[in-house]
């Protein structure tokens, strides 16, 4: 089994969160002792992905010419167990070379979990480990290090653990040891101090405690978190780093107290397992983060993507000057399905990230180098589409694709009417999916579509007029994904805060493979990853479509979409 980045303690399929009244200890894993080591005899390679890589992502990292990507898995079985820290290294994000393990259970100080942590480069010294260890059966959890046994090897295979220094935090007297972990990279600062972030939570109150150090072995803690929200819950795989106010290049995690700079802090939520981050001020001299104003500072706050997405990390790349973000999608099929097929659990391509220019939030778009396996184009340009109508893109292999559209509308004046009620996107695109007829929308592509569309995945629009203005919504909505019953399959869903005004086109991406589809909408600004299971749109059965079911007719300014190589293994 493998995960993906922010090695969080998190299982493949199924995830949980419950309260053990007795000790007070988080459980935050259904275990099947009976499956964690079940190997299938043969790997499923029916929906496996060409191009998204397999794990569950820990503490990603760029060193000397070489992208390191460490991860959960069970190398063992398809369901949450056994984890270790899997090792992998590229040239291009993209092809893949997987190395035996980097760290795994050995010593007391981790005898019962290597979980999710971070990688840090520390200037003339070399990249360190920092993870959450477990040092006994009431999942107390203590923060680590581990350095490379040889930092001349290119791809820094071995790993040692220090046992002079570790562990080099543990939670004092007044915290839960049992909900702290998952260490962030840390960064410097000019009074001579590295600093990191520890999640945790008190009471209901979810918080990210900090620490300082001047040696990077010695660890104090501050005297107040950076940062807490009430009834959030456990923040899982904290996430904390600047971005520019002007353009899209990435800044080092080091970059503080400018006043052209913006901070995220990124919280993954045991609760809900959706994330969500704010973008505000790190105020340096107090060691405090206050988030501006413009989104709410818990449950329904801004979200990198609004699907399947959890534990997510960033990292900055200096080849390039960018910040990379990457995240786990767990299966939304059984337990059992997981041990049949050999596998569970992927990553979200490498998205950059970077500030939207109103300030407000942030964008993302897939990395350039997945663009090397696109392999036969296809177009269609200027093609009108009524209501009800569908119109299929041939020639790719729909299976396995990447697609861009851009749609247009003369008008709005059918948009209809916004029920400020209508909160929760999700719940909104669930009562009006792609069935049910509109004025603007619904329309966008078909996706993983069988095809007399027994089965298929809509990834769409819809527009809707407020008061003072018109608000989107874009969904991913699986529920038409799989003539298979016994699957999660929900209607995903985020608003998109594009001015529409100014211009009546909509633009979107989907990333297809096999058994994800992965969109993002209006150039990044709203995003759904889904997982689904297709019967029939399989493989050279699967087709895909554009479609419009509004009264406004919709055209497709401009299509492009690819036939994709699968990425390399080995």
């Amino acid at each position: 089994m493998a995960l993906p980045i922010c090695l969080t303690v998190i299982a493949i399929f199924t995830l949980c969160c419950v309260i053990n009244c007795n000790n007070g200890v988080e459980a935050f894993h259904d275990i099947y002792p009976d499956l964690q080591s079940i190997s299938a005899r043969s790997v499923s390679k029916l929906q496996r992905t060409g191009y998204h890589f397999q794990p569950h992502p820990n503490g990603p990292m760029y060193y000397n010419g070489i992208y390191h990507l460490f991860y959960q898995y069970n190398p063992k079985g398809a369901v949450w167990g056994n984890i270790v820290w899997g090792h992998a290294v590229s040239k291009d994000l993209i092809n893949w070379k997987e190395l035996e393990p980097a760290l795994y259970p050995s010593k007391p100080f981790d005898k019962y979990g290597v979980w999710s942590g971070s990688a840090t480069v520390l200037p003339g010294k070399g990249p360190v480990i920092l993870y959450t260890g477990v040092i006994d059966k009431q999942s107390n959890e203590v923060q680590l290090y581990a350095i490379p046994e040889n930092k001349s090897d290119p791809f820094l295979r071995k790993w040692v653990k220090p046992k002079a220094f570790n562990p080099i935090v543990v939670a004092d007297h007044s915290m839960n040891a049992s909900v702290f972990r998952d260490p962030t990279t840390a960064w410097w600062s000019k009074d001579g101090h590295w600093r990191m972030l520890i999640g945790g939570r008190r009471k209901d109150r979810g918080m990210a405690y900090l620490y300082r150090s001047k040696d990077f072995v010695k660890w104090i803690q501050a005297k107040h978190p950076i940062h807490s929200a009430a009834s959030t819950g456990m923040w899982e795989c904290p996430d904390f780093y600047p971005v520019s106010l002007k353009g899209k290049n990435g800044l080092d995690i080091s970059v503080v107290g400018s006043s052209s700079i913006k901070h995220v802090l990124k919280n993954s939520l045991d609760l809900t397992r959706y994330e969500y981050y704010t973008i505000g001020t790190y105020f340096k001299n107090k060691d405090k983060y206050i988030p501006d104003n413009t989104s709410e500072d818990g449950w329904g706050g801004l979200r990198y993507d609004y699907g399947n997405f959890y534990a997510s990390k960033s990292f900055f790349d200096p080849s390039k000057n960018r910040r990379i973000l990457w995240a786990w999608a767990n299966e939304s099929d059984s337990k059992e399905d997981d041990v049949k097929k050999g596998w569970a659990g992927i990553q979200s391509i490498p998205r950059t990230v970077w500030l939207d220019y109103g300030g407000k939030q942030l964008v993302q778009w897939p990395v350039e180098e997945l663009n090397s396996l696109r392999k036969k184009e296809v177009k269609i340009s200027h093609q009108k589409l009524k209501k009800g109508q569908h119109v299929e893109v041939k020639g790719i292999t729909a299976a396995q694709a990447d697609v861009e559209v851009t749609f247009s509308f003369s008008s709005l004046d059918r948009a209809e009417p916004f029920d400020s009620r209508w909160v929760n996107a999700q719940d909104l695109c669930s009562q009006k999916g792609s069935k049910v007829q509109g004025g603007v929308g619904p329309f966008g592509l078909l996706t993983l579509a069988s095809e007399k569309l027994e089965e298929f995945t809509p990834v769409f629009f819809r527009i809707f007029k407020a008061p003072n203005k018109h608000v989107i919504l874009m969904c991913s909505d699986a529920r038409s994904s799989s003539l298979k019953r016994e699957l999660y399959k929900p209607s995903f869903a985020g608003f998109v805060n594009v001015d529409l005004a100014k211009n009546k086109k909509l633009s979107l991406k989907s990333l297809i493979d096999h058994s994800v589809v992965e969109s993002f909408g209006a150039g990044g600004r709203t995003n759904i990853l889904s997982r689904v299971y297709p019967t029939l749109a399989i493989k050279k059965k699967a087709h895909l479509f554009v479609f419009n079911n509004g009264t406004e007719h919709i055209t497709v300014e401009y299509l492009k979409a690819w036939s994709m190589k699968s990425a390399r293994r080995n």
